[in-house]
């Protein structure tokens, strides 16, 4: 699939990581329902709709049931160059009443933990900060470089979470009313917003139910991604189909409003 499109401008790309998968099955359900097959069932309707988009492209980290370690499912969101890292998961509790979607951003201490570890891999961080040499006299200017596009990735990922947790909340109950934050391994990219999203309760009889139906992850995937849409449709990097159809909003074109009813570009 072509990552450019009419004029262009180059489409928004959006990894999205089926949670668990392979050995790991991940929680499940009281009908025995497994996670790892509702996190791909999710992940791939998701996918179809971003791709749907004209603005946007859709990266799997996983499409079958395979087992991808932690680290290299960012890793992947990272070499694909992505714009945005959607984790998906189905969360568990042992009181079988816990219900409704979550959604998580990286934790200030994870983020500052993770930073360290970077710095202290010459190679990772210098091509994180653009190429500063990582010799003695420079590296306390690329950790203030790291540090700075560290901090604007997680405004982003807070900016983007909350608008997606929004229209979660029109499919179903959230179980928080605020997006989380937590020190999630996968949450760890330095420079690419990312976000965890518990769709619900597998544990839950009803959740598992409803988890377990193809109409119900469609209108989960939906949510998600109207969420992500209206996020790029207020913040579009420069050089986006998103950006060139904002400024052709700004100069009396088309309203962003709804870009999924949008022509497509040639």
């Amino acid at each position: 699939m072509q990552d450019v499109v009419g004029g262009g401008q180059r489409k928004l790309v959006v990894a999205i990581d089926a949670g668990h998968g392979g050995k790991d099955p991940g929680a499940h359900g009281p009908s025995g329902v497994n996670e790892k097959a509702v996190t791909l069932a999710v992940a791939r309707e998701l996918a179809r709709q971003i791709n749907a988009d004209p603005g946007m492209r859709a990266v799997l980290i996983r499409d079958s049931d395979s087992f991808v370690p932690l680290k290299d499912r960012y890793m992947k969101a990272r070499a694909a160059q992505s714009d945005l890292f959607i984790s998906i998961h189905a969360d568990a509790s042992p009181n079988d009443s816990a219900s409704g979607a979550s959604v998580f951003v990286l934790s200030t201490r994870g983020a500052t933990s993770q930073a360290a570890r970077w710095l202290a891999d010459q190679e990772n961080a210098a091509d994180l900060v653009g190429g500063v040499s990582l010799d003695e006299k420079d590296y306390n200017l690329a950790a203030v470089l790291l540090d700075l596009s560290q901090s604007a990735t997680m405004r982003a990922s807070d900016d983007i979470a909350n608008q997606v947790l929004g229209s979660l909340k029109n499919v179903g109950k959230a179980h928080k009313p605020a997006i989380e934050r937590a020190n999630f391994v996968v949450l760890r990219s330095p420079d690419v917003p990312s976000m965890l999203i518990e769709t619900g309760f597998i544990t839950n009889p009803s959740e598992e139910r409803r988890l377990n139906d193809p109409n119900y992850r469609n209108r989960l995937a939906s949510a998600i991604a109207d969420g992500v849409r209206r996020y790029f449709v207020d913040q579009p990097p420069a050089g986006t189909w998103y950006a060139s159809r904002q400024a052709d909003s700004s100069q009396g074109g088309e309203n962003l409003a709804s870009p999924r009813l949008a022509s497509s570009p040639e």
